[in-house]
């Protein structure tokens, strides 16, 4: 509102320049869906969502690290170990139970299903403040012997109006256990002591062990990540529905047997949300592929029911799988599915180039890969990059690197407009940043001055885009255009609460056939 002018002098008014900044999302934060040691589950019904590791060691505090039963849980190692730095974890389990545990009265649970639980040992000890009135207080010291990891509550109560019931105290800062209610009447007894000398977390008496009855669980199904009715409950891969972005999606087989790839129905519906999430599905090639005919031809092709997944712009799929040194099998070489490293491989190039460079080449070399389960010649590459499927090999001093980036629906006959990875991923980054960069618009007077500060800072936003080198063309003009005025929002679209902005970009494609011609030049003739 104007400044109310009451006596004579000079009136400073600030104006609003019109300008709100926006700001580029993440291009790379990497979903994995699968089994762990341990770690939240998706269906636990006080979870918040996937959890956030930003390094590998982070991920063995929380997850428990490698384990053999688990192909996701190297993936998300390749994925740190070539470049990766933000992935979100969603833990999956097929049945399981948590250990159970007691020290006198007071009944515990291990904070997650699976057999790791049976490692704890808890201890109860009076050593208090003061207590006022009933409070009956007493301290719980708890540790994990497989890792170490120990932890203490000093002061806690079984009394549930107590402000440190030991109920909520271990819900909201145990990583270890929760207490099993009802709880006791009065608090438990002390634990005797141990001999002197002897750490009491490490014998009976002193501390008492956890029941050998944790379950790791079946192995996974697809019944766990993609069966329709696990939508409404936002469980399995509808899980991410509780994260705010995330831009890749990577889930590994089942298991390390020959049987535990994935079936088409998780494919499809991983496929499906990454659509709807501007999303991409990097899947993985099946077990039973081990020459380029089997991806061409026969029963398990790429045509076939048992790989069942329609031509997408939102997947890419790389062949062939990795062999990589397995730290739990004395460093052997065993056999990988290839999705981590690969999105590790994007993230390295996004911080390195921009998302608008195709995430393949001489630099898009394979961090910690001994070797590849197929060698591809030139002309098994010729067969299955024009049926859009990306190629790993293997160069002389080069070494292992990724050689494609097409989408699924990158094949050659099928002319796509979304062939290249590096272009759909480019218009993913512009749909998300815009859609999130725009929310300032909604309910604003739907006219002129609203449509000119659209222009404007939409337009600001893919100049500096252009100005990194996003887009093709050597002038604004030819690398994009903004455009939001009566043309594209008309009286009718008004009256119904409509704003239409129209975005276009030349999108950079990437070199994939590089044709050097050569000619002779024949000696000159003298005349």
């Amino acid at each position: 509102m104007p400044i109310a002018l009451t006596y004579p002098g000079v009136y400073i008014e600030e104006i609003p320049s019109g300008v709100r900044t926006i700001t580029g999302v993440a291009t790379s934060i990497t979903a994995f869906i699968g089994s762990t040691l341990r770690g939240p589950v998706d269906t636990d019904p006080l979870s918040t969502g996937p959890i956030r590791v930003q390094s590998f060691a982070e991920f063995e505090r929380t997850f428990g690290g490698l384990w053999r039963q688990s192909p996701m849980t190297y993936a998300v190692s390749q994925f740190f170990q070539n470049g990766g730095s933000d992935a979100l974890i969603v833990r999956v389990i097929n049945g399981g139970a948590a250990a159970t545990g007691s020290a006198d009265t007071l009944n515990l649970v291990a904070a997650s299903p699976g057999n790791w639980g049976e490692q704890l040992r808890v201890r109860i000890d009076h050593a208090t403040r003061p207590e006022v009135g009933v409070e009956e207080l007493f301290n719980l010291t708890l540790r994990d012997t497989a890792t170490g990891v120990t932890e203490r509550f000093l002061n806690i109560s079984v009394l549930t109006a107590h402000p440190r019931y030991a109920g909520r105290v271990l819900e909201q800062e145990s990583k270890l256990v929760r207490l099993i209610t009802p709880a006791p009447a009065t608090r438990p007894a002390a634990t005797p002591d141990a001999a002197p000398g002897v750490d009491p977390m490490t014998v009976t008496p002193g501390s008492f062990a956890f029941n050998a009855d944790g379950d790791d669980g079946a192995i996974l199904t697809d019944t766990q990540l993609s069966a329709p009715t696990l939508e409404a409950g936002k469980r399995g891969i509808w899980a991410l529905e509780k994260a705010d972005l995330f831009n890749l999606l990577c889930i590994p087989p089942f298991s390390f047997e020959a049987t535990g790839d994935i079936g088409a129905q998780t494919r499809t519906a991983a496929a499906n949300y990454c659509r709807a999430r501007r999303a991409l599905y990097l899947a993985d090639p099946l077990n039973s592929w081990d020459e380029p005919s089997d991806l061409i031809s026969g029963a398990n092709s790429l045509d076939s029911v048992t790989w069942g997944l329609a031509r997408s712009e939102n997947v890419a799929i790389y062949f062939p799988r990795l062999r990589c040194p397995d730290s739990l099998q004395e460093g052997r070489l065993a056999e990988f599915v290839p999705c981590g490293a690969i999105a590790g491989v994007y993230s390295r190039t996004d911080s390195q180039r921009g998302v608008w460079k195709a995430p393949a080449g001489i630099e898009a070399t394979l961090n910690g890969v001994s070797e590849l389960t197929v060698k591809l010649t030139d002309g098994e590459n010729g067969q299955l990059n024009p049926l859009g499927v990306n190629c790993l090999r293997v160069f002389p001093e080069i070494g292992r690197v990724v050689w494609g980036a097409r989408t699924l629906k990158g094949a050659d006959s099928l002319a796509s407009e979304w062939k290249y990875v590096p272009v759909r991923r480019l218009a993913l980054f512009i749909e998300e940043s815009l859609f999130r960069g725009t929310q300032w618009v909604v309910f604003e007077p739907n006219d002129e001055p609203l449509w000119a500060q659209i222009r404007l800072n939409l337009g600001a936003f893919m100049q500096n885009l252009f100005r990194q080198g996003a887009f093709q063309g050597r002038s604004p003009r030819e690398a994009y255009f903004v455009k939001c005025d009566r043309e594209t929002t008309t009286q009718n679209d008004i009256d119904l609460g409509i704003v239409n902005i129209i975005v276009g970009f030349a999108p950079l494609k990437p070199a994939e056939f590089v044709v050097i011609k050569l000619q002779q030049i024949a000696g000159q003739i003298e005349s």
